[in-house]
């Protein structure tokens, strides 16, 4: 199927190319033994839930869900590509080992020097990106949990567990949400050995962690992490509602394993959004990002739009918040342009696993909905100006809505690349914002043109130089975009990046 696109229609039929390096498993060592009490979910609550966010999230993350997920008799190695002109792929490597099954999905991705670090249900993945024509596995960590949401600082690594299990350790088995002696929440590891990353310590969070967000101490000496997590239930021992937190943890950088919980701030005193209005229910975050360089931090919360100010780290204060009952359904993620005076927020209308990109559904729902920030101090208000969504038609087969992405450091424009599940990867200008505009795509068509297999691009990242985007069944996809209105981020180096840590660029700091 042709897609007749602004910059014109061009499909080629590629192969995904193998990885020639070959698969050194980093074996995680034993785990910290006192394994505590934690949040438990089950399937039996993925109905009620489906409608409120990501297709996998927390209660729909045990194996059980996953193997629901099936892509039998699908030819997942033929691609239909379609593309703008001026984004090509320049390399790809598939899903290997452990990792190589239809349940073990690619997730989220951050990054450190000539190394990028790939989120999986199954545990995690090093990739060697010096070459990024030609990137190569260094190791990869089987250690299940979903949804293994994944940011490096230094030497560590922190990995969010958000699916009720037996233990801390990676050699956990999935439990229903009734028994109290299940863990989820944070796990810590050391990455100085890239080649072989060793587990040292969890850290376990009320309702889990779905997600959670890296920022800087201002003393250098300490890093926390906003754990997000929602969805409680009166059957779940450790998540009772009402659940209208987050939770931070404290990490001493010269010693990581004294990491712990410091508090749960209440975000939502009046309960949030009550839902049955066009918009979820809030029970809690989905995701947070921070800019630490402008105290500011943007919190996506399933039915509540924030705006916080984050100038004492641990105890983060509410400027304002937004509510859009007649197009957002689920609030999902949060990006900042680069001057911190804007921000994208996401919408994964039907929770990822829906055919969204459609006229049925039409341009203004399953989008980005892009704010300005109004105002000084405590007065700052976020307004709305636009929404934005990809302007392809995806066929009824192809999960496609808003989903992570990234903003690219150019030099007096806002840009931003993004993922959108099966309908690919956009890369979209929002300089004006009431007059979002896309400036390139790139993705491969349906994975079956005959029924809804869950898939595409779950986290498109841009990286010194290249697009990064882990796709569910695909694997790594690397990216290249030639573009005049994108030239200057080329002179922008970045040692790390944890999207949701979001760094200032050109002065911005």
């Amino acid at each position: 199927m042709i897609r007749s696109t602004p910059q014109g229609p061009r499909r080629l039929r590629t192969i995904g190319v193998a990885a020639s390096a070959l698969i050194l498993l980093g074996v995680a060592a034993a785990p910290p033994s006192s394994a505590q009490t934690a949040t438990a979910k089950s399937t039996e609550d993925c109905a009620a839930l489906a409608s409120l966010g990501d297709n996998f999230a927390a209660a729909c993350a045990d194996e059980e869900r996953l193997t629901t997920l099936d892509v039998t008799g699908a030819d997942l190695g033929v691609d239909e590509i379609s593309s703008s002109p001026n984004l090509r792929q320049v390399a790809n490597i598939p899903k290997q080992g452990d990792f190589n099954s239809e349940s073990a999905l690619n997730s989220d991705l951050a990054f450190q020097g000539r190394y990028a670090f790939a989120g999986n249900y199954n545990g995690f993945v090093v990739y060697d990106i010096k070459n990024p024509s030609r990137p190569k596995v260094v190791s990869q960590v089987l250690c299940p949990g979903s949804q293994n949401d994944v940011t490096v600082y230094e030497d560590l690594l922190f990995l969010s567990t958000d699916s009720s299990r037996s233990d801390d350790s990676c050699n956990s088995t999935s439990l229903p949400a009734s028994q109290k002696n299940a863990w989820e929440g944070i796990k810590i590891f050391d990455i100085s050995k890239k080649d072989s990353p060793r587990y040292i310590k969890s850290v376990e969070t009320e309702c889990g962690s779905h997600t959670h967000t890296l920022v800087p101490g201002k003393d250098h000496k300490t890093v926390y992490l906003y754990v997000s997590s929602y969805s409680p239930s009166a059957s779940f021992p450790d998540c009772q509602p009402p659940h209208d937190s987050i939770s931070i943890v404290k990490v001493p950088l010269k010693k990581p394993t004294d990491a712990a919980v410091i508090s749960t701030p209440n975000l939502f005193p009046d309960g949030g959004n009550p839902g049955n209005n066009g918009s979820s229910t809030t029970t809690g975050c989905h995701d947070i990002t921070v800019y630490p360089g402008k105290d500011l931090a943007a919190g996506a919360c399933m039915g509540d739009g924030l705006l916080f100010d984050i100038s004492n780290r641990e105890s983060p204060r509410i400027i304002d918040r937004v509510r859009d009952t007649t197009n957002f359904a689920f609030w999902h993620s949060a990006t900042f342009n680069n001057n911190g005076t804007k921000v994208v927020f996401t919408d994964e209308l039907g929770g990822g696993g829906g055919p969204t990109c459609n006229p049925t559904v039409g341009p203004n729902r399953g989008a980005d909905g892009i704010y300005d920030i109004t105002g000084r101090g405590d007065g700052r208000k976020l307004v709305f100006k636009s929404y934005y969504k990809i302007p392809r038609t995806n066929a009824d087969t192809e999960n496609c809505v808003a989903h992570n992405g990234s903003l690219i450091p150019v030099l007096g424009r806002d840009i931003m690349v993004q993922a959108w599940y099966q309908g690919g990867v956009s890369v979209w200008d929002f300089t004006n914002s009431a007059r979002p505009v896309e400036i390139a795509y790139w993705e491969r068509g349906p994975l079956s043109t005959e029924r809804l297999i869950t898939g595409g691009a779950w986290s498109t990242y841009y990286y010194n130089g290249y697009i990064y985007s882990n796709d569910i069944q695909k694997g790594l996809d690397v990216l290249k975009l030639s573009d005049w209105r994108t030239l200057t981020a080329d002179l922008v180096k970045s040692k790390d990046l944890n999207v949701q840590t979001q760094p200032g660029y050109w002065g911005q700091r």
